[in-house]
């Protein structure tokens, strides 16, 4: 099965519809629903509540997150991460399936993904086409919410998948590493505000919007396509990348298309643009809006 060439790294809704129908969703597979949405357009936990595939714990990435940061998402500490999801019964020895009920298919599932990658986790897998595509399909939902016995998670922060500000400062100089922003094309050029801040990009950056990695039905596009977006955008995957985006989110959807095509040590700059906003000097800070105004 692809999923399993792929290192599982994706899973088909066929692929986890037979595992639900065989009663594996437990100790040894455990499924996440990882939807986050601006809180004035819809409740995700509202929304698991009344429908959700069978067996599925609510991942809530408001909870799961370094709360005493001035910066959205940022990671919990390696105790947070491992009592968070212990509480979900997942172990080490679990295999994870995320998802999430965004419209495009899948948007916060993959930073869920990489989550469980930078504590240490492999076994963990994105939902292909995600709950939008689930239900299309005629695959089994439910209101019913499943109380999962706790498990012992324990959590190793692996710091090469991640980037911290000084480390992006100094490459901006240094070049060591190549860098991929995620946002759309406006907020990478500066042309449009990037939810309320002043948007732009960090010198060097090259602009790969996530959604050009999914199809028009919101499945992840083939390994074909995705190596030549990176050849037409001259990234070359032999050599180290980071990527950012606004907030640390859908960074992760281009890590994750990396490593679909071999490339496993994609690292995240996790502070992303909120915090390069208001951290680095303005002249780190390449903005279209910017120049114009000058």
């Amino acid at each position: 099965m692809a999923a399993q060439v792929l290192g599982k790294a994706l899973v088909s809704s066929k692929w986890l519809a037979e595992a639900v129908k065989a009663g594996r969703v437990g100790a040894g597979l455990r499924v996440l629903d990882a939807s986050w949405y601006p809180p004035q357009e819809r409740n995700a936990r509202q929304e698991f509540r009344e429908s959700h595939i069978p067996g599925a714990s609510f991942f809530d990435i408001e909870e799961c997150r370094d709360k005493s940061s001035p910066y959205d998402f940022m990671l919990p500490s390696e105790a947070g991460f491992a009592d968070y999801v212990g509480q979900l019964g997942i172990g080490n020895d679990t295999h994870v399936v995320v998802y999430d009920g965004d419209k495009l298919g899948t948007f916060y599932a993959p930073r869920a993904w990489w989550m469980f990658r930078v504590f240490g986790h492999r076994q963990v897998s994105v939902l292909n086409g995600g709950f939008k595509n689930w239900v299309k399909e005629g695959h089994p939902v439910t209101a019913e919410v499943s109380q999962p016995l706790p498990a012992v998670f324990k959590a190793k922060l692996d710091k090469s998948l991640l980037k911290t500000f000084e480390e992006m400062m100094e490459n901006v100089g240094s070049k060591q590493f190549q860098v991929v922003d995620s946002r759309p094309e406006g907020r990478f050029r500066g042309t449009e505000l990037d939810q309320g801040l002043e948007s732009g990009h960090i010198p060097g950056a090259v602009n790969m919007p996530f959604q050009s990695f999914l199809t028009e039905t919101g499945h992840e596009k083939s390994v074909e396509e995705i190596q030549q977006m990176f050849r037409e955008k001259k990234v070359d995957l032999s050599k180290p990348l980071t990527i950012t985006c606004r907030k640390g989110v859908t960074a992760c959807h281009i890590a994750l298309a990396a490593f679909l095509c071999g490339k496993p040590d994609v690292s995240i700059y996790d502070g992303s643009w909120s915090e390069w906003f208001h951290r680095a000097p303005p002249e780190y800070k390449v903005s279209e809006m910017k120049r114009n105004r000058a």
